[in-house]
């Protein structure tokens, strides 16, 4: 097996084992912790301090160990927050949620910086165009990682189930039910009932362990990069300030397509926000019960996974505009349908058939705006990776903030309006990228050996 490749699997499977912990615990904080909000709380400190940690924590962690010690590290970061489950309380989860927020952004910076680099490298061996191979690898390291919610879900429902009761919905209820729901807590309870102490130490014991063995993959089998070791004996000589690093993230505002991306960005919070919080609670969870939820984002998680290895590879021949237009159209129809349609326990189908298109829609976002940040800021990507995770966790933020202030329909209109601006905001930057390599050969998107050059329907 190819080198880079095998370190791009290994990443992924990493990540696949860490989110299979923390994606099941951030689906269940509202109800395993529900004392006073305590999970909502946490869950909102958590990306709070991830944003935080984007504005200063990934050039400095990067530059100081590396990618694959910056990944190893920050995994650690999650297992706390895992044990801290384990007695859930004001003292112990609220300071591992600002541990867990700490290690995210480098987390997810690192990764970037690593596929991108190894992409990059390999495109070069090879003589074919890097942004294709760059989008081949994380279209690879989507496809696994979105795994993860499968395995988390599937693991939760499979340990709580047997103490899951089934409940007749009313009509009344089902009255509050979709886009115009009733802001009082009126959704059923089906399922609602807390899970014992051994389930509730089984599941964790099983999501800690799982975490355990993401950090084992990074550091036995993940290899440094070369690029890393060849920077740190360059840093040796020259070490920024710390305050210039502090700045970076902040620095990077400078260039006008970071600016410009910035709406896309908060756009892929906004969506994974509301499909996790508003549509389990206020069309699944109400309509069906919460013993639907596990199956619904299952559902999600499959089509996100399988539709980002799609993505990653068609996209050398469709260019990321296509792809980006198809995510929009979708996502769209989706929020128009979700506005119109009134969920009934008797149209189960339809509970699936939109997270999968939802889920559609987010592969392109994920591994499409992940691509877009390598390609245009190659020679700045921890500080453009550390915005991007800033500016989603942002999103995320607002979603979470207004999650329990705003009717649904209101927040369906908000994503609408983010999206439109998104993607004309999206079509400046393509317009700036078509003037900056205007009339480029179509006999240089090899290289030859070269230096690469701008694809010109990108």
């Amino acid at each position: 097996m190819e080198r880079n490749l095998k370190n791009v699997l290994v990443i992924s499977f990493g990540f696949l084992f860490l989110f299979t912990a923390y994606g099941g615990l951030q689906s269940l904080q509202s109800s395993l912790n529900s004392e006073e909000g305590l999970g909502v709380v946490s869950l909102s400190v958590l990306y709070a301090a991830l944003i935080l940690s984007s504005m200063f924590l990934p050039p400095i962690l990067i530059k100081k160990l590396g990618c694959k010690w910056t990944i190893a590290s920050s995994m650690c970061c999650y297992i706390a927050f895992s044990l801290g489950n384990f007695y859930a309380s004001w003292y112990t989860l609220i300071p591992t949620s600002v541990i867990l927020g700490l290690g995210g952004a480098p987390l997810w910076s690192a990764k970037c910086t690593y596929l991108t680099i190894a992409g990059t490298s390999y495109a070069e061996k090879a003589g074919k165009n890097a942004k294709d191979i760059i989008n081949q690898y994380f279209g690879v390291f989507f496809l696994v990682f979105q795994s993860s919610g499968i395995c988390g879900n599937l693991i939760s429902s499979l340990i709580f189930s047997q103490s899951s009761t089934k409940v007749e919905i009313s009509e009344e209820d089902l009255a509050c039910c979709g886009a115009y729901n009733c802001l009082t807590d009126t959704t059923n309870t089906t399922g609602s009932t807390k899970p014992s102490k051994s389930l509730i130490y089984t599941l964790l014991g099983v999501y800690t362990a799982s975490g355990v063995l993401a950090v084992l993959l990074i550091i036995i089998f993940l290899d440094q990069i070369k690029y890393d070791q060849a920077e740190t004996e360059k840093e040796k000589l020259k070490t920024p300030s710390f305050w210039s690093t502090f700045l970076a993230t902040f620095q990077h505002l400078k260039d006008k397509r970071q600016c410009l991306l910035i709406p896309l960005t908060m756009y892929s919070g906004f969506e994974q926000g509301f499909l996790s919080g508003d549509y389990t609670k206020a069309y699944a969870t109400c309509a069906l019960g919460i013993q639907y939820v596990g199956y619904v984002m299952i559902c999600f998680s499959a089509v996100n996974s399988l539709c980002s290895l799609l993505f990653g590879k068609i996209s050398q021949f469709t260019g990321r505009k296509f792809l980006f237009a198809l995510a929009t159209v979708t996502n769209i129809a989706c929020i128009i349908a979700l506005l119109l349609w009134k969920p009934h326990p008797k149209q189960v189908a339809v509970f699936f058939v939109l997270p999968a298109l939802w889920g559609l829609s987010d592969a392109i976002w994920q591994t499409q705006t992940n691509g877009l940040y390598g390609i245009l800021f190659e020679k700045h990507k921890e500080a453009a990776f550390a915005n991007y995770r800033l500016w989603e966790s942002l999103g995320f933020v607002i979603a979470f903030g207004y999650s329990t202030k705003l009717q649904v329909y209101i927040k369906l209109y908000i994503l609408l309006s983010v999206l439109v601006l998104s993607m004309v905001t999206y079509g400046v930057v393509e317009c700036l990228e078509a003037k900056s390599s205007p009339g480029t050969p179509t006999a240089t998107k090899k290289g030859n050996g070269g230096p690469l050059t701008q694809e010109t329907q990108t």
